[in-house]
């Protein structure tokens, strides 16, 4: 029986779009993808719309604004944070219009706090990650947050059965590596303990939803992201580790969903749907995972956001994963 939100061949986006065009790429979005559709994001539009901007629009009573050297906390909001609510008020207004009628699964996503703590400075010193009274304060400002825009999504789309919340943490393996960058670019900061990011990260995870964590970055941290309690994984399939096997195998029995990016997120040929879908039934056959469980348990993703791609890629990439999707309904053995 399939326990997860959505059905099985499935397909979704990571989250970001190309272009300026927010009800056009909302179009796209169910079009192509109406099994799994999601709030498309679009940092075309400039400081507000990228992805620190939009969750720092989140925040409860930790204003931002920009500074020369990027986001920064401040004692009251400025203009660009200002921008970046008012940006995501109006996708949210053209959502509802556009899921008019929709029933089924919804994704939203929303950068991650770790990769925040590690990206935006504090009032007057480095980076909210070298204090860690400063994430705590984050942790729980941002999980405040989220809430009340997973609400706010419940409320524009009444027909979602579920909500899928991802997490973007492109950051984390860097935070538990202790590589990244002071305030200043001369130093790193120190690394986090993986006890103390699976508490960070199961704080900011939402208790109304279904909960996955997206890293497109090498070393993707399996078993930090298992036991934080997210309930998927979103990741690049080309960082596939074998020497990740046993975690992911672990993760898989644990009924933890993948989402498997396996087309590029910028233009390029895009290869038979056998292909595209080749990585995850791979992966299957090599595990020796139940062929029943396949096509519920991995969402077919393209690597990471199309911001970077043309719009006419961007849907066709979209058009591949979907079809690529009815693959895994195939016994891998056969």
């Amino acid at each position: 029986m399939n326990t997860f939100p959505w059905g099985e061949a499935t397909a979704t986006g990571v989250g970001s779009h190309p272009g300026e065009d927010h009800a056009e790429a909302v179009r796209v979005v169910f079009g192509e993808l109406p099994a799994l559709p999601y709030l498309p994001e679009l940092p075309g539009r400039g400081v507000g719309a990228d992805m620190v901007g939009r969750a720092a629009s989140l925040l409860v009573e930790l204003p931002v604004e920009v500074q020369p050297s990027g986001w920064r906390f401040t004692d009251r909001p400025g203009r660009d944070a200002k921008r970046a609510r008012d940006h995501l008020v109006r996708d949210l207004d053209g959502l509802e219009e556009a899921a008019q009628g929709y029933e089924g699964p919804f994704k939203t996503q929303v950068c991650g706090p770790l990769t925040l703590a590690g990206t935006i400075e504090l009032r007057h010193g480095d980076k909210a990650l070298a204090d860690a009274g400063a994430v705590r304060d984050l942790v729980e400002s941002f999980a405040e947050g989220l809430a009340g825009h997973v609400a706010e999504l419940r409320k524009r789309v009444p027909g979602a059965t579920e909500i899928v919340v991802q997490l973007d943490e492109p950051g984390l393996p860097a935070v538990l590596a202790g590589t990244v960058p002071t305030a200043s670019g001369f130093g790193r900061l120190s690394a986090v303990d993986a006890p103390v990011a699976v508490e960070w990260l199961r704080s900011a995870l939402p208790g109304d939803g279904f909960p996955i964590v997206h890293c497109c970055a090498p070393g993707v941290p399996f078993e930090v992201i298992r036991r934080a309690g997210a309930k998927g994984v979103s990741l690049d399939a080309s960082l596939l580790r074998r020497r990740d096997e046993d975690v992911i195998g672990e993760c898989v029995e644990a009924g933890i969903a993948f989402f498997l990016g396996v087309v590029r997120g910028v233009d390029a040929p895009l290869p038979d749907v056998g292909v595209i879908a080749g990585p995850a039934v791979e992966l299957w056959r090599r595990m020796g995972f139940p062929a029943s469980t396949l096509a519920s348990q991995v969402v077919l993703t393209p690597a990471c956001g199309l911001a970077g791609a043309s719009p006419m890629y961007a849907r066709a990439a979209l058009a591949a994963c979907r079809k690529a999707a009815l693959v895994l309904r195939e016994d891998p053995g056969e």
